[in-house]
């Protein structure tokens, strides 16, 4: 079956897997990350004191996560919080839930920030060179990094938009925290991911990824005369 890393490698090569691979795990990590050092901010220092400030992938993804990237191509993680010790209350979640997706835009734009510039300076002699692996592993990160981003944005339990519409609304809150809510956020995962969505998400980095990259070549070119 030509799915998870494996299916990867058929697609894009061995340097390709390995991007791929390095990009998952780096910025899920990173993406944790960003809820810990958000979350401390906010005067919680649950993450610190469970452990869960590291760069450690292993314990911010854990084992099967690990083995879902190798097997389907799909993973996540977790950073424990408290909200009950946001300084902002409520709508502390909206700063600790929305800290992931803009690690995830930040990486987004510095991977096609570098595609474009390689583009403009026209470093690319050839096919295959150096400068072009370079671009096949900043455009991998970008895409996953763009994906990952709006991914985590729907407004849908356990997804962090959904904490952040919590933060604005007490009506979306309560719903939020309801126990049948809760226990469907499995299921909501699954649907989400093969229903089409993850689809359209990759689309739309692709192209927001594309427009990144052509505006940075263009400016640098017209600075280059």
């Amino acid at each position: 079956m030509e799915i998870g890393i494996y299916g990867i490698y058929l697609k894009l090569g061995m340097a390709g897997a390995a991007a791929y691979l390095f990009w998952c795990i780096a910025s899920i990590t990173l993406h944790e990350l960003a809820h810990g050092w958000a979350a401390l901010w906010q005067g919680d220092d649950t993450p610190r004191v469970l452990g869960r400030m590291t760069w450690n992938p292993m314990v911010h993804m854990g084992l099967w996560s690990l083995v879902c990237l190798a097997l389907v191509g799909i993973a996540w993680g977790a950073m424990p919080s408290d909200p009950s010790k946001y300084r902002w209350g409520r709508q502390g979640r909206i700063v600790v839930a929305g800290a992931g997706p803009a690690m995830n835009i930040a990486l987004f734009c510095l991977c096609w920030i570098v595609v474009g510039t390689v583009d403009g300076l026209g470093l690319v002699k050839e096919d295959g060179d150096a400068w072009t692996r370079v671009i096949s592993f900043a455009a991998i990160g970008g895409l996953l990094n763009g994906m990952l981003a709006l991914f985590n944005l729907l407004p849908l339990p356990p997804f962090d938009g959904a904490s952040i519409v919590a933060g604005f609304s007490r009506t979306y809150y309560r719903w939020m925290h309801d126990p049948r809510v809760q226990t469907a956020g499995f299921f909501i995962v699954l649907v989400a991911m093969f229903s089409g969505i993850a689809g359209l998400c990759a689309r739309a980095s692709a192209i927001g990824g594309t427009a990144v990259s052509g505006i940075v070549e263009v400016a640098i070119r017209s600075a280059m005369g």
